[in-house]
């Protein structure tokens, strides 16, 4: 039986949140954010410099795409899609470094971080319940 806290270490070595890969991309670390959403939503705002890679066109595009030693983090819409759990899954079968942001796009956007669409580049208001808009810098 695997103990609680190797349990909580190895929830963690798999996900992530909004604000952990704010953070590291501020500090620049180089991730390679994956939207795995439809393209309508795609289209309708997404992270900043995100890819957009819909989970069923993993297995064909990554390898071409994207390099191996690639530290990936995927995302779909929101903790109630699991869209981000099957890229996830696809990128790990090819061998990638993957960890999914949980919350996805939805809790991304509710904690005021730059949302990109065809007009550019966004900060929408922080949801107070989610994040605390005094303290988020608009990096």
């Amino acid at each position: 039986m695997i103990s609680r806290s190797d349990y909580f270490a190895a929830k963690l070595a798999y996900e992530t949140d909004p604000a952990d890969v704010h953070a590291a991309r501020t500090a620049g670390e180089q991730l390679v954010v994956i939207d795995v959403r439809s393209s309508e939503a795609w289209t309708q705002g997404r992270v900043t410099g995100a890819v957009h890679m819909h989970h069923s066109e993993i297995a064909a595009r990554a390898p071409q795409e994207i390099s191996p030693d690639a530290e990936v983090v995927v995302y779909c819409w929101s903790p109630g899609c699991n869209g981000g759990t099957r890229g996830a899954a696809e990128f790990a079968s090819l061998g990638y470094r993957v960890r999914e942001m949980i919350g996805g796009f939805e809790y991304w956007v509710r904690e005021g971080y730059p949302v990109e669409d065809a007009d550019g580049v966004h900060h929408r208001p922080v949801d107070p319940l989610t994040g605390i808009p005094r303290i988020r810098t608009r990096a």
